[in-house]
């Protein structure tokens, strides 16, 4: 690799003529002689590219320069063509913007991939991305193997390694799958170990799984029951997504309707958004690139016989196998793979369309394995709760009453 010590630095010559023409010397001549031709003015190295050889000054730039505006470019780049024009300009571009440390600081929105455009070499790009440490490449490409391609071993794996560099999507992505057993039977599922990775997904600044720690402290889910405790996350969940919008929008207006508690429902007519299961009307947040990406996939194919899509439009997630997500224990008509899905999906839309009917069962007449929410995102389960909170464990087939 060329650096930028030494006589790497070409030696560019200094010319007091800014057009770029070299002025010849006049020669005196003797009277009645004259020239019988006028020669071309030659023009000066700069116009060769300013080196003999005709070599240009991009080639004569040392790659450790090069490597550094490609790494703040795949940083900041808006889309994946903002990059990918800059591979395909010329060879040395190309196999510089492939160098491992450029991808490892490519940014979410570089790694977009839309499901539209997925091909294999798409794959082999977020799978190089990936193998560098970019913990951005190694969740989306986990959660497309996992859930599109249905390759759980290696998608599990993929996420587990973002998940150990911190990466709060990841952890909390994981924490879904010990929910719900995803990829296994419902004798796999580790409330436990789904509490503990939404905990740390939580302490990085992740929303979801604040607010999905406070109901699973609330209904005693995978973790000793403290109601107080779970209200508390709930309202800070609440506090840090009206933050979230309000930095991103700093110079707006706050509308009154963001603090304001639509009257949908008379038994929360007058409460504070900040202390609500739901939070403030702010619009709904972007989702992750991989989430749109499952969203997209699915959009034009079944997940499989009998299997269902969370009823999230910003989730995507699909069941694994069949009965696996939860639905609400007040129409039927939804179901979700988390609480904070089923809470963000009533805000957004839900809360029109729900409406109680009397107790359903699946269009087979059987419901075994399925867990209930109810209407206003709490999971209250109302059998021998205490009892197994002091362990930690819950009954998974009993019906989650309103509360």
């Amino acid at each position: 690799m060329r650096t930028r010590r030494g006589l790497c630095y070409p030696r560019v010559m200094n010319l007091n003529n800014a057009d770029g023409v070299v002025k010849r010397r006049k020669v005196a001549l003797p009277a009645g002689e004259q020239i019988g031709r006028r020669k071309k003015l030659k023009l000066s190295p700069e116009d060769d590219g300013g080196f003999p050889g005709g070599c240009d000054f991009f080639d004569a730039l040392p790659d450790d320069l090069v490597l550094s505006i490609l790494c703040k470019l795949s940083s900041t780049a808006s889309c994946p063509a903002d990059f990918i024009n800059v591979l395909i300009t010329c060879k040395r571009l190309n196999g510089l913007g492939l160098n491992s440390v450029v991808l490892s600081k490519a940014s979410r929105r570089m790694l977009a991939v839309k499901a539209k455009n997925w091909s294999e070499s798409a794959h082999r790009f977020l799978k190089l991305c990936a193998d560098t440490g970019n913990v951005e490449a190694c969740f989306t490409l986990g959660m497309i193997r996992f859930y599109c391609l249905q390759n759980r071993g290696t998608g599990a794996s993929l996420m587990a390694k973002a998940a150990i560099g911190s990466h709060s999507p990841a952890l909390y992505s994981l924490a879904i799958i010990q929910f719900n057993g995803s990829g296994g039977s419902k004798n796999d599922k580790n409330l436990p170990a789904g509490v503990a990775l939404c905990a740390r997904a939580a302490y990085l600044g992740h929303v979801d799984a604040l607010r999905e720690l406070g109901h699973c402290l609330q209904d005693g889910y995978g973790v000793k029951r403290n109601i107080a405790e779970g209200r508390r996350f709930l309202i800070q969940a609440n506090a840090r997504e009206l933050a979230t919008v309000l930095v991103a929008c700093p110079s707006a207006v706050v509308p009154r309707s963001w603090l304001s508690w639509t009257p949908d429902r008379q038994a929360t007519e007058g409460v504070c958004p900040l202390l609500s299961d739901f939070g403030c009307n702010v619009p709904s947040p972007a989702p992750h690139p991989a989430n749109q990406f499952l969203s997209e996939w699915f959009s034009g194919r079944t997940p499989g016989p009998g299997l269902r899509l969370c009823s999230h439009s910003g989730c995507g997630r699909p069941e694994t196998r069949r009965y696996e997500f939860r639905r609400c224990s007040v129409c039927g008509a939804v179901n979700y793979c988390s609480r904070a899905c089923q809470a963000l999906d009533w805000k957004l839309r839900h809360k029109v369309e729900c409406t109680p009917v009397e107790r359903w069962a699946d269009g087979d007449g059987n419901n075994d394995g399925n867990d209930y929410l109810n209407g206003n995102g709490n999971g209250n389960e109302n059998n021998n709760n205490d009892n197994n909170n002091a362990n930690g464990n819950v009954n998974e087939d009993e019906v989650m009453e309103e509360s």
